[in-house]
């Protein structure tokens, strides 16, 4: 592939840059230390289209390749992990798995006022004994005419006390993948509790919150795709979510490298400014070659789902390296600037708290791992 962007690339990543620079970056360090990002981000957001990016504009979205969302997603990480995990979220895996699935009751009903920001979306797969082995999952919903009824947990959900609208996985067939079904459940339903968790180590201006279901009356028609669907839905978002992930991941190594960069040329040590050190330019070079690998790695996925082909060993393969590549660039954008790093004055620390989950979400890099090996081997090891 060719990867040079084209201009209407070009125009929407220095948007989404000059824009974050001015309304993120100033902020990010209050918003992370009061454990909550500006609720007024939302309609900022919308207001640029950068809640329906990828969403045809017959449903009020802004249109747009997979690449486009992926400059943005990178943008959005290099100015505040939490705020890019409100739009990955509820654009990226909820109001994209309505525009795949859904009826059209469904997607006349929450897309237009999810674009616009009036709506969040929140993706309930995980549960408090259920991470990585999503197919096992133990919510239930059982049918009650022409209702279902849902009871359980989840856990660690992004938008969990601000949504609207929650994407649910509950079993309601035998064990397995294959007993999984999915729901469009209102957040305002009698049943449906809601606790956000704080003294997160990294997100912490992101609404994370527990969910709980307790006979949740959900009708039919809010039911996601056929039933025993649910697994394949939930896959097929968090495979394009990891290359989101991967995008914002590239956004945070390259946040570190650039504040690495301008304190190195700054600061002074035994009379010359460290930059001119070697073991500190070996740390700079590092950085900036891991991220451009991690760069070229989320291009080729987005460019793979853009035309149609099988992208999801390519996903796993950005994921895996540009979330490592990450925790690898907060560690050293860290030593380069010693003490200072290790205080919130700085950005850098902040870098490192949140770059960290990024090896765990949407698959851990233990699960990356074991998806290419079995793309690679024909054989799985789980």
């Amino acid at each position: 592939m060719d990867f040079t962007l084209s201009e209407e690339h070009e125009q929407l990543r220095d948007l989404a840059r000059e824009w974050v620079e001015r309304e993120v970056v100033p902020h990010a360090t209050e918003w992370d230390r009061a454990e909550q990002v500006d609720p007024k981000i939302v309609g900022k957001l919308a207001e640029l289209g950068f809640l329906g990016l990828g969403i045809t504009e017959e449903l009020g979205g802004s249109g747009g390749d997979f690449l486009s969302y992926t400059l943005m997603m990178e943008e959005l990480g290099r100015g505040d992990t939490s705020v890019r995990g409100i739009v990955s979220v509820s654009l990226g895996l909820v109001a994209k798995s309505i525009q795949a699935y859904g009826t059209d009751d469904q997607k006349q009903r929450w897309l237009p006022s999810m674009c616009a920001g009036e709506t969040l979306g929140c993706f309930a797969l995980t549960e408090p004994g259920t991470g990585s082995d999503a197919g096992n999952l133990v919510t239930r919903a059982v049918r009650d005419g022409e209702d279902w009824l849902i009871s359980g947990e989840k856990i660690f959900i992004t938008n969990g006390t601000w949504a609207g609208v929650a994407l649910v996985f509950a079993r309601t067939g035998k064990p397995g993948p294959r007993g999984v079904t999915a729901f469009l459940v209102p957040t305002d339903r009698a049943g449906l509790g809601r606790r956000e968790i704080k003294g997160k180590l990294g997100l912490r201006g992101q609404a994370t919150a527990e969910l709980t279901f307790d006979e949740v009356r959900v009708a039919d028609a809010e039911r996601l795709g056929p039933e025993g669907s649910g697994f394949t839905i939930a896959m097929g978002a968090l495979d394009k979510g990891r290359i989101a992930v991967a995008a914002g991941s590239v956004g945070l190594a390259r946040g570190c490298l650039e504040a690495s960069l301008a304190y190195a040329g700054e600061r002074v040590q035994f009379s010359k400014p460290i930059a001119s050190y070697q073991l500190v330019q070996e740390m700079l070079a590092d950085m900036a070659v891991e991220t451009e690998a991690a760069r070229l790695l989320v291009w080729r996925a987005a460019d793979l789902v853009d035309r149609g082909q099988p992208f999801g060993t390519a996903a796993s393969m950005a994921k895996l390296y540009a979330s490592e590549t990450a925790v690898k660039a907060a560690n050293h954008a860290i030593q380069v600037f010693g003490g200072y790093g290790y205080v919130d004055e700085f950005p850098v620390g902040k870098y490192l708290r949140d770059a960290r989950v990024t090896t765990l979400y949407e698959g851990t890099s233990q699960i990356q791992k074991l998806l290419i090996g079995r793309a690679l081997t024909g054989i799985s090891a789980f």
